[in-house]
């Protein structure tokens, strides 16, 4: 028995070795299998970390060339080498020096989305600091302006209401000192209208101009008494015209004191011109104050027709560019109703109605502004 067994124990042994044997050629084959694996999953690896490197920009750009190290100094006098000397070694090379790590410029690295900018105003120009004379303006078309004057108010209000509600600019001229002077005078300003006072002088025929008159013998004093009286029974008059007069307007001592006071009172003075040669406009000029004439009278002849060609005179004036003043009576029966019809057509026609003081003022902005 113990021989059968030595016996199958050497017929085993070969077989071990054997397998032994092809154990041993297989495991080299194994691991140049594994290696070659591991290897093309490290250069995959490389690649893609290589890929995701140049996607982002985070390569660092190849280092300069470092800068070559100066040469050994050479002996400036050399011993000639002796024959069969052996050479001078050569200095040994100096390591060379690593270059200094790049740091990634800012600009190359990915910007994050910036909000969009809101939109800037454009700036305004500058403009030209050198001096420019201004342009002139072109000279103004001449003016057709109209002055309607009514006289004799202060009798009574049912005659003056019918040209308080006249849809124009109107001048009224109020007696003073009668029964209802003061109610028409407050019915004037009221509406709108310009009030003046309308001074009572004597004439040549001997007619009686009414209470608060001026008569030729009289000195200048009275006749500025009288004359600021009658004014300041008439609050907010602009100006005076005269009633009647031709008997006193022909006066220079009495013109002039009635100048005087307009010059005090700052208001102008309209000379109806009831007679030729007065001595108004030469006092009004001594005195400095503004004077006006009367161009037309309306109702010389109360009729429509004849109020009607006393209109067309004085657009005549007024086409000439110099304003045209009209004088009327409040006891007109038809002239407050024909002015009423004539206006719309004025209008069209380009005429401008205004009032004394009015154009006064629009000539003194006019001046004033030609003079800046």
């Amino acid at each position: 028995m113990a021989e059968r067994g030595r016996e199958s124990g050497r017929r085993r042994a070969p077989k071990r070795g054997a397998a032994a044997r092809g154990g041993a050629r297989r495991r080299p084959a194994a691991r140049k299998g594994e290696a070659f694996a591991f290897a093309a999953a490290s250069l995959a690896c490389l690649a893609l970390a290589l890929g995701v490197a140049a996607a982002c920009g985070l390569l660092r750009e190849p280092a300069a060339p470092a800068a070559a190290l100066p040469e050994a100094p050479q002996a400036t006098s050399a011993s000639p080498a002796e024959p069969g000397a052996a050479a001078p070694a050569a200095p040994a090379a100096l390591p060379a020096a690593e270059p200094p790590a790049r740091t990634v410029p800012l600009k190359s690295l990915p910007a994050a989305s910036a909000p969009p900018k809101p939109p800037q105003a454009r700036p305004a120009s500058r403009r030209s600091t050198s001096y420019r004379e201004p342009r002139r303006p072109p000279p103004p078309r001449p003016r057709k302006t109209l002055i309607f004057v009514i006289d004799d108010a202060g009798h009574n209000l049912r005659d003056l209401k019918p040209f308080l509600e006249l849809p124009f600019p109107l001048t009224v001229a109020v007696l003073p000192r009668l029964a209802r002077s003061a109610e028409a005078a407050a019915a004037v300003r009221a509406a709108g209208k310009e009030l003046i006072l309308h001074q009572p002088m004597a004439a040549l025929g001997g007619e009686d101009p009414g209470p608060g008159a001026l008569y030729p013998e009289e000195g200048p004093e009275e006749a500025a008494r009288v004359v600021e009286e009658n004014l300041a029974g008439l609050p907010g008059a602009r100006g005076m015209n005269n009633h009647m007069g031709s008997a006193v307007t022909t006066e220079p001592r009495i013109m002039e004191a009635v100048a005087a006071i307009a010059k005090r009172r700052g208001i102008y003075y309209l000379d109806s011109l009831t007679v030729s040669g007065t001595a108004s406009r030469e006092a009004a000029h001594r005195e400095g104050i503004r004077y006006w004439e009367r161009d037309v009278f309306l109702d010389n002849a109360p009729d429509r027709a004849s109020i009607l060609r006393a209109v067309e005179e004085g657009k005549k004036r007024a086409d000439s560019g110099r304003p045209a003043v009209m004088i009327g009576h409040v006891w007109s029966a038809e002239l407050a109703k024909t002015l009423m019809e004539l206006y719309p057509q004025l209008i069209d026609e380009g005429y401008s109605l205004s009032t004394i003081s009015r154009y006064m003022l629009s000539e003194s902005s006019e001046d004033a502004d030609s003079r800046d």
